[in-house]
């Protein structure tokens, strides 16, 4: 409706007036709601699945795993099939989503500090996590900024970076290391499992003290270990099928559940249409099982070319944004990163995002089709364990960038400890794909087009130059 609206009085002469008191009464209702021009500030909810491939919602086109929550997410968003992670591994992604920065820039690369700097049970050791740690308060973070703009804030599920309060959160699960258990969430890694009990109360009251809200959920799920219920279990156990195959699938599913639980919340406590949901992985997944080829030494559970690797395994996601009202439905092809949201969501929140965030705001894209300002898109990989908490290049094995079809994978010699087998088996020389005719990247054209490989190999050094590690550039 629009700010004139059309009045049909039985009397003529009071048309004008009514049609000037219509007006004004409308201009009252907009600064209302939209303050000064700008709309009312959403609530913000990121759902961040744990290990999942980007292949495995229904959304996506998998004919096995079931997700009818996300699917219909799927269909009410501007989905971004197209979506990646800077950093294929679960703490540098989620410190990444926390305060929009590549892993370079905020330094978390890995998981844990190396063991070879200190043994795991020392007290070394666990200054060197402690230090690890204080990375997350050099940066401000999405629910620190959002805090400034009045949001109460609650965290849930996977949290790397000590009790809850250290990321900004007014509310939180996680109490962190070094209390036991806190090396990447405790108590908030029941959520979803055991319920959304803490979320919801969270939303609820929110919405009785008519604040706006963030929402960090970040459920153990679809994560090892793959413990499904037995009700979602049976109807992926199959003849034919390994054991472990139906195991993750069921958790998949689990997943979703929990994600409909979530949104559902929303339309009980008639928030849905001021509430903007973002949805994201942390990174891929592939399962094992006892026919999947490995190296020597392979001991985790998912398989090669996914977690830890730079291949669309690993790095690739859908990326959802659910706006009622604001954002159209649509499925757009545009290259998009996790790096987007903590501007994104800080937009939507009438916000202003830190002038070093290298991610851009997706709402001129998504409410309006304005083209993105970007024609490549990057990212990185390091080893688990990290070898010198100040110097990202020394864990450094991958960078890698897309532009249009093309994606380049260059390799490093970065310190690897733990995990070796995971990366024994990495390519030493530039690896180029078709993402478009080959999106499981089965065959390296780098031999076939140089000047793809030379140029892409220039981007990523004027991205992020590199001093101390090598590789080839060109094959």
């Amino acid at each position: 409706m629009g700010l004139a609206m059309q009045m049909h009085s039985p009397y003529p002469k009071l048309g004008p007036l009514l049609s000037l008191v219509s007006v004004l009464c409308a201009c009252t209702l907009w600064q209302t709601a939209w303050g000064a021009g700008k709309p009312a500030a959403p609530n913000l909810v990121l759902i961040i699945s744990d290990d999942q491939a980007w292949t495995d919602f229904g959304f996506m086109g998998h004919d096995i795993v079931q997700t009818p929550r996300l699917d219909q997410l799927a269909r009410q968003s501007v989905l971004f099939p197209r979506g990646y992670v800077p950093t294929s591994l679960c703490r540098p992604s989620l410190m990444t989503l926390a305060t929009g920065l590549y892993a370079h820039q905020h330094l978390t690369t890995g998981n844990d500090p190396s063991p070879a700097l200190a043994p795991p049970a020392s007290n070394a050791y666990k200054e060197l996590r402690s230090r690890l740690i204080d990375h997350i308060d050099r940066q401000p973070t999405l629910a620190q900024l959002l805090g400034a703009q009045g949001y109460r804030s609650h965290q849930s599920g996977k949290w790397w970076e000590g009790s809850y309060r250290r990321g900004g959160f007014t509310h939180g699960m996680t109490r962190g290391f070094p209390e036991p258990g806190g090396r990447h969430g405790d108590d908030g890694l029941k959520v979803g499992r055991q319920g959304l009990q803490p979320v919801l109360d969270f939303m609820r009251s929110a919405v009785q003290q008519e604040t706006p809200f963030f929402v960090w959920y970040a459920p153990f799920l679809p994560h090892s270990p793959h413990n499904p219920p037995e009700r979602i279990l049976r109807r992926y156990r199959v003849p034919g099928r390994p054991a472990k195959l139906a195991k993750y699938y069921a958790m998949c599913e689990w997943f979703d559940e929990t994600c409909g639980q979530l949104l559902d919340a929303l339309t009980d406590l008639e928030v849905q249409k001021n509430t903007l949901v973002a949805f994201v992985t942390d990174n891929g997944w592939i399962q094992r099982t006892a026919g999947t080829k490995v190296p020597a030494g392979w001991r985790p559970q998912f398989a090669p070319r996914s977690k830890q690797s730079p291949y669309e395994g690993g790095v690739r996601t859908p990326i959802m944004l659910r706006w009622p009202g604001r954002i159209p439905a649509a499925r757009r092809d545009d290259l998009v990163s996790s790096i987007d949201l903590v501007p994104t969501l800080l937009a939507a929140a009438n916000g202003d995002a830190p002038a070093n965030l290298p991610g851009l705001n997706l709402l001129p894209l998504a409410t309006h089709n304005r083209p993105l300002q970007r024609d490549a898109l990057f990212g990185e990989g390091f080893a688990h364990d990290i070898a010198n908490l100040g110097v990202p290049e020394a864990s450094l094995l991958y960078r890698w960038c897309i532009r249009d079809r093309w994606k380049l994978v260059l390799t490093y010699d970065g310190q690897v400890n733990r995990y070796q087998a995971v990366h024994d088996s990495r390519a030493t020389r530039p690896q180029l794909f078709d993402l478009l005719a080959d999106p499981h990247e089965e065959q390296n054209l780098a031999k076939q087009h140089p000047a793809v490989v030379a140029e892409l190999a220039s981007r990523i050094d004027q991205w992020w130059p590199v001093r101390q590690r090598k590789t080839v550039v060109t094959p």
